[in-house]
């Protein structure tokens, strides 16, 4: 372990060669610093929280391991760690075939949805957020991964390439698929989604 004091404005990649120096602290910066990113994207992949808590803790024990595995200009922390996190939530996916391809309806949202001031605007985005979320899930994971990384979790080309282990191209190319294929899903249930807005709305009105 480093004897120097840790700066607070360290950025990921020297608080990655502080832990592959075995520097504790930096771990838990660093953690606390990308949980989030690395459990929305095991989130989005599985549509499970408790998986995505197991991938998050995987994905932190594995850089504690494999930090000086990174290598520096290849790729940002943010995309490598994302890269690590698709990893271990592909093998969640397989190791749970039989889990369901949807979450329940009784799941809480993920941490990124917003709570708005305007009650019928809450419905109407949370409804929307749930949508999406169950849309993305229905996707093959090769796009749905896609999808997450670049679109979801803003990821450029390159880096998304980097995490998913493949040529920019075909990133590219899957993120194309991907996006047809959301915006048909989405598309497929506007008119009952309408409908049920309507009935909500309603009720809240009444």
């Amino acid at each position: 372990m480093s004897g120097e004091p840790l700066a607070d404005g360290a950025t990921d990649e020297q608080l990655l060669a502080r832990i592959a120096a075995r520097d504790a602290t930096a771990l838990s910066v660093l953690f606390r610093r990308r949980q989030s990113d690395v459990y929305r994207v095991a989130m989005l992949m599985t549509g499970s929280p408790a998986a995505a808590e197991d991938v998050t803790q995987d994905v932190f024990l594995a850089v504690m391991h494999d930090a000086s595995q990174f290598e520096s200009g290849r790729a940002s922390v943010r995309a490598w760690l994302c890269g690590i996190a698709r990893n271990h939530a592909r093998r969640r996916l397989e190791r749970d075939r039989r889990m369901r391809p949807l979450p329940d309806q009784s799941e809480p949202l993920p941490a990124e949805a917003v709570i708005q001031a305007d009650p019928l605007r809450e419905i109407s985005n949370a409804e929307q957020i749930e949508r999406l979320r169950r849309a993305v899930l229905t996707l093959p994971v090769r796009y749905r991964e896609a999808v997450v990384l670049c679109d979801l979790q803003e990821l450029s080309y390159a880096d998304a390439a980097t995490a998913l282990e493949c040529s920019i191209g075909t990133v590219r190319s899957r993120l194309h698929r991907g996006r047809q294929l959301l915006t048909a899903k989405m598309h497929a249930h506007d008119g009952a989604a309408a409908v049920a807005a309507a009935k909500r709305i309603s009720r809240c009105l009444a």
